[in-house]
């Protein structure tokens, strides 16, 4: 299965060239991130930070613009897991607009214990809904 989510790129996101300032990309990679957890795992950020004890940091970001995207774009961000461990996971985002990918990221995340700073083992209900996304090969 593949998650997905649908946006639109804004004014605020384009430079004076006109097309996506790269760093924007990276908010909506986060954003992407954020919603998968929300919706697909349905164990969001609040949950997870805010009344529980762990977080997800970015362990590692690979990022690979393929085309540029411009003001008013729908883009369609494509989300599969890769890759679970214990502790870690590995996410592959491509954003599209129709038939074109303009971008492709390939992200580490580690779960950890906020508390101690320390890499935690995934919890068996979150690593199974992972799973659901994994990437097709």
């Amino acid at each position: 299965m593949v998650f997905r989510v649908d946006r639109r790129v804004r004014f605020a996101d384009v430079d004076a060239a006109g097309i996506v300032f790269y760093p924007r990309y990276f908010e909506m990679i986060n954003a992407c991130v954020e919603d998968w957890f929300e919706t697909g795992l349905e164990h969001g950020f609040d949950a997870m930070i805010v009344k529980g004890n762990h977080a997800v940091p970015l362990a590692h970001i690979d990022v690979e613009f393929k085309a540029p995207s411009r003001l008013d774009d729908e883009l369609a961000f494509k989300l599969v897991v890769t890759e679970v461990g214990r502790s870690s996971f590995k996410l592959t985002i491509k954003a599209w607009h129709e038939n074109e990918v303009r971008m492709i990221a390939k992200l580490v995340l580690v779960y950890i214990d906020m508390g101690k700073h320390v890499p935690v083992r995934i919890p068996e209900i979150m690593r199974a809904r992972m799973l659901t996304f994994e990437e097709v090969k």
